[in-house]
Formats: C-alpha cells, sequence, structure tokens
C-alpha cells in the first residue's frame, strides 16, 4: 500500500503552496468577508494562475480544462484554503464556477449554458434548499408541471448563493410527487429574467455572505432547459454534492486546520507568561498535538475518499465519513488555536475568527452531521445483510 502522492500531484501541490505563500497570504488581511472578490484583486491573481498552467483546473480536458482528478484537487483546495484571501463560496481563483450538473447537459445546451459559463459570459446558480426542506431534499414542494413543450415552475428556493448576479439557475424541483427522489425530481435552467422570478430577500449570515431566496409563481421553463432525463435530477444533484463533502468540506478544513495550527505553534513560541513562553506549557502542548493528531487523520480519509472516486468506486458512505470528521475536526482545531492565541485571537486582525464563523456553517450546510450519520448508520447495518 503506497500512501505517497503521485509524482505529478506532488509537484503541483508544492507549486499551488508556494502562490498561496508569496500571493495570497500576504493580501489575505485585504479581503473583507464578502461573497465575490474585488476585482482588482482578483484579476492580476487569475492572470498569474493562467502563467503556472492551473486555469480551469476543475473543468474536464475535454471542455478545455485540464481535467485533474478529485485527488489532485483536493490536494490544491487544500493548500489554497490555508489562505483567507478567497470566498468561502464563490472562489473564482482558477476560472468561473461551473456546477458540475451542467457537464450533464446535452450538445445543444452544451452550447446554450456550459460554455458560455466557461468562458465567464454568464453565470448560473445552483438552487436545492427550500425554507422548509434543507436536510431533506426529497421533501422539496418547487413543483414543475408538463405544459406541452414547457414546465408550469412554482415554489421557492432558500439560502442560494449567487442568485441575485446569475443570469441563470439550476432549480431541482419535483416532477412527480409521487415518486420524488426515487425518479420524480428534476433539474431545470431557469433564466432569472423570466415573468415569475423574484429575488424575495437576501439573508445575511454570520459568516459575512447573504444568499437569497427565489419565488417562482407560474414560471414558463421550456423542456429544452431540462439537464438530463425527466426524474434524473436528484441523482445529479446528489453526485455534486458527494463530491463536494469531499474537497469542499474534506480537502478545506484540512487546509484550515493545518494553518491554524501552524499559527497556534509560532504564537505559542512567541508569548511570554510568567517567565516563559506558551510553548512550553503543557497543557498547550497538548493542544496542539491534538490537533495535528485529527488534522493528519483528516487529511488521510480525504486523500483516500478522493483516490477511491478516481477509481470510479462508491464513495458514497466515504463522503459522509469526510464531511462528518473534516467538519467536527477544523471546528475544533480553530477553536483551539483562538484560544492559545487568547484576545488576539478574537480580533479580526488573524484569520482566525474568520475561520471559526466560516466552519460554523459547514456543520450546516449540504448535509448536517445528524442526518449524514443517520445515513451511514442505516447504509451500514444494511449491508450487513
Amino acid at each position: 500500500m503506497d500512501f505517497e502522492l503521485p509524482r505529478d500531484v506532488k509537484m503541483l501541490q508544492g507549486l499551488v503552496r508556494k502562490f498561496v505563500e508569496q500571493e495570497l497570504i500576504p493580501i489575505e488581511m485585504q479581503t473583507g468577508d464578502g461573497e465575490e472578490t474585488d476585482p482588482a484583486l482578483l484579476g492580476p491573481l487569475q492572470e498569474k494562475v493562467k502563467a503556472l498552467g492551473l486555469w480551469l483546473l476543475d473543468v474536464p480536458k475535454e471542455h478545455g480544462g485540464l481535467g485533474l482528478g478529485l485527488l489532485a484537487r483536493c490536494v490544491i483546495y487544500e493548500e489554497v484554503c490555508k489562505s483567507k484571501a478567497m470566498p468561502f463560496r464563490q472562489n473564482e481563483l482558477f476560472g468561473p464556477t461551473v456546477g458540475p450538473i451542467l457537464y450533464h447537459c446535452n450538445d445543444e445546451q452544451k452550447e446554450r449554458f456550459l460554455y458560455p459559463v466557461i468562458r465567464g459570459e454568464i453565470k448560473i446558480a445552483f438552487a436545492q434548499t427550500e425554507p422548509d426542506s434543507g436536510a431533506d431534499p426529497g421533501s422539496m414542494r418547487t413543483r414543475a408541471v408538463r405544459d406541452g413543450d414547457h414546465y408550469i415552475l412554482n415554489g421557492s428556493k432558500r439560502f442560494i448563493t449567487a442568485a441575485g448576479t446569475s443570469d441563470y439557475c439550476q432549480v431541482v424541483c419535483v416532477t412527480d410527487p409521487e415518486k420524488r427522489q426515487r425518479g420524480g425530481i428534476s433539474v431545470l435552467v431557469v433564466d432569472m429574467k423570466s415573468p415569475g422570478v423574484q429575488l424575495v430577500r437576501q439573508w445575511p449570515t454570520m459568516m459575512g455572505d447573504s444568499p437569497w431566496e427565489i419565488a417562482f409563481d407560474n414560471v414558463r421553463v421550456p423542456v429544452a432547459n431540462r439537464i438530463g432525463e425527466e426524474g434524473e435530477g436528484f441523482a445529479l444533484a446528489q453526485g455534486w454534492l458527494t463530491v463536494g463533502r469531499v474537497r469542499g468540506h474534506g480537502a478545506r478544513c484540512v487546509g484550515i486546520a493545518t494553518r491554524a495550527n501552524e499559527m497556534a505553534m509560532d504564537y505559542a513560541r512567541q508569548r511570554v507568561t510568567f517567565g516563559q513562553p506558551l510553548s512550553e506549557r503543557q497543557a498547550i502542548q497538548f493542544m496542539i498535538a491534538d490537533s495535528a493528531i485529527e488534522t493528519q487523520a483528516a487529511r488521510l480519509m480525504v486523500y483516500n475518499t478522493a483516490w477511491k472516486y478516481d477509481q470510479g468506486q462508491d464513495t458514497r458512505n466515504d463522503s459522509y465519513m469526510t464531511k462528518i470528521f473534516c467538519a467536527e475536526m477544523a471546528n475544533r482545531v480553530v477553536d483551539r488555536a483562538i484560544q492559545i492565541h487568547g484576545g488576539v485571537g478574537l480580533t479580526k486582525e488573524l484569520p482566525l475568527e474568520y475561520w471559526y464563523r466560516q466552519l460554523r456553517s459547514i456543520r450546516i450546510t449540504e448535509g448536517v452531521p445528524e442526518v449524514l450519520r443517520w445515513r451511514l448508520a442505516r447504509n451500514l447495518i444494511r449491508a450487513r445483510g
């Protein structure tokens, strides 16, 4: 069993680590808590990324991207997330955000939706969560009823990132209320300028972003805007979330925890109390050791899950474990780092308080640990026969 990263992935890791240390960490405290990076900062960074040959690293080769596997992307994301310079939810450092569901477009749809997104000409948000349907997407109420060559869409979505600046929205909706998640949920690409689409309000959060609530009132959506076959939407959405739990919640948490513990160690050596550096106190040493142990365990879990995904293996249960463990681990590590820093750890002079707020949201978004534990246990028990 080889625990070494492939040579090409290690080279990417070194390249991105150097970029983060030289370009992102020095400017991270200039960035705010907003949903998007200041163009004056993002533009020059993107040009440097292009020069390094890392542009469109999330995009498959057949669509003009690098086509990197999930393991390579996790390694890169771990490094990038050691800095707070990029927004937590709309990181366009390596190119426009492309919702993976768009890769399931047919050829005609790719010309209208996928390629314009990749070129940065349009933006498309993703809408699944509803006021009464978050952790249980199968109970969603947003309904699309077939009417000839159109669907009539009614319902609402809440906590939708970038809805206010997007041209279209991938709306996950019920097309067969009897089947629901077992073949009754579809994905429609809705023009945000369509009659009946209303941006109801924004929901300012403790994380600094303000996702939207959207209402759909008898919105006519062409059948030609449905991605995949009718009833395939639930599987498409869950496939996206599975990858997100490994990279967005797993690798990102590992990167944050790594940097937070490094900051804790550096400060502990500098800060002197009662005649000794904090680093000489056993209580502090135990906190640092525990953080290092948990971070390493999480890293191995992320890499293993990503590797299995790249091999085409079923990683549903692995993704649940990764999301649960990494999210809770990073919360503990950053909490310890703040404790070691004392009062200064609470200030906005350091990225610790920012990570503390963002990480708290990870334990809610895209699958709460309580629900994932329930699903994981159910799957494991069923597998016992």
